[in-house]
């Protein structure tokens, strides 16, 4: 049985790493090309491609690459849409792994989403892929609660695992064709935005209350972040980074507690005290 893995992000990497040692080791790796990074504009390699080069398996950023070989298709967290062409090409089709309890938080940010909108749980999805965002039935879920101390990240590295094992679990039975996958209630459907750097962004004059700012310094760590531009000792305006734990970081600094930032720049205390942080 020859598989094909689609995925580009951490979550994708963690799905992508667990197949490598199943039986279902894909034979081909699809993923997003190269991007200039930030800084230096060099060249950066997606997580899922990192993976792929180091178990040397077959890559391509092209979906043109899926070809009639290819039995099984799975997509983790790709960020495009699959093309009806396309979808019908492997003999069982895409199988999709998305974190989170469809129909709720569909789209590209469900673990944020959950965490901003105060969410007691989240989970993994395994479903069948169609040509609608995350609209496909259902093979199997599983719930996981959210921690008062869960990240963007932590949750990451919670569901990749268990949606990795849950998949690898329930693959024989859809391949067999014992396990039916089932519609979603699309009248209860939630979408989810892309996060953009500016989300991260907050007005120090006009700030988000102490409980909103909290899920959102966890939910955009550790990327775009939570920051403000605030003037200190007297210089020009830096960014300021806000971060789990009751850390801040002064941009070009380390990471410190609130008290260790005050003592070194007092006459932020008067900005601070409005984000609640003082």
């Amino acid at each position: 049985m020859k598989t094909a893995f689609l995925g580009t992000s951490r979550l994708a990497q963690i799905v992508l790493g667990k197949l490598i040692e199943s039986p279902y080791r894909p034979h081909l790796v699809v993923t997003a090309p190269d991007t200039k990074a930030d800084r230096g504009q060099k060249f950066r390699q997606s997580p899922v491609k990192q993976t792929a080069l180091e178990h040397k398996i077959a890559l391509s950023s092209q979906l043109s690459a899926v070809g009639h070989d290819i039995d099984l298709a799975i997509l983790v967290a790709y960020g495009k849409l699959i093309p009806k062409d396309i979808l019908s090409i492997p003999k069982f089709g895409f199988v999709n792994v998305h974190p989170s309890l469809l129909p709720k938080y569909r789209g590209p940010s469900p673990i944020q989403s959950a965490i901003l909108t105060g969410g007691a749980n989240i989970g993994v999805s395994i479903i069948v892929l169609d040509e609608i965002l995350d609209h496909g039935p259902i093979l199997a879920q599983k719930e996981v609660p959210i921690e008062n101390s869960d990240t963007h990240a932590s949750l990451t590295e919670k569901l990749g695992v268990i949606g990795a094992d849950l998949l690898i679990e329930k693959l024989p039975s859809y391949i067999n064709g014992s396990l039916k996958a089932k519609a979603q209630n699309h009248s209860e459907a939630t979408f989810t935005k892309k996060i953009t750097k500016a989300d991260g962004n907050i007005d120090p004059n006009n700030p988000p209350d102490l409980q909103a700012l909290g899920r959102m310094i966890r939910a955009f760590y550790p990327w775009p972040g939570v920051y403000a531009k605030l003037k200190i000792k007297d210089e020009k305006l830096k960014v300021i980074k806000f971060l789990p734990n009751n850390l801040i970081q002064v941009e070009g600094k380390r990471p410190m507690t609130v008290r260790d930032f005050l003592n070194g720049y007092p006459s932020a205390k008067s900005q601070l005290s409005k984000l609640h942080l003082s």
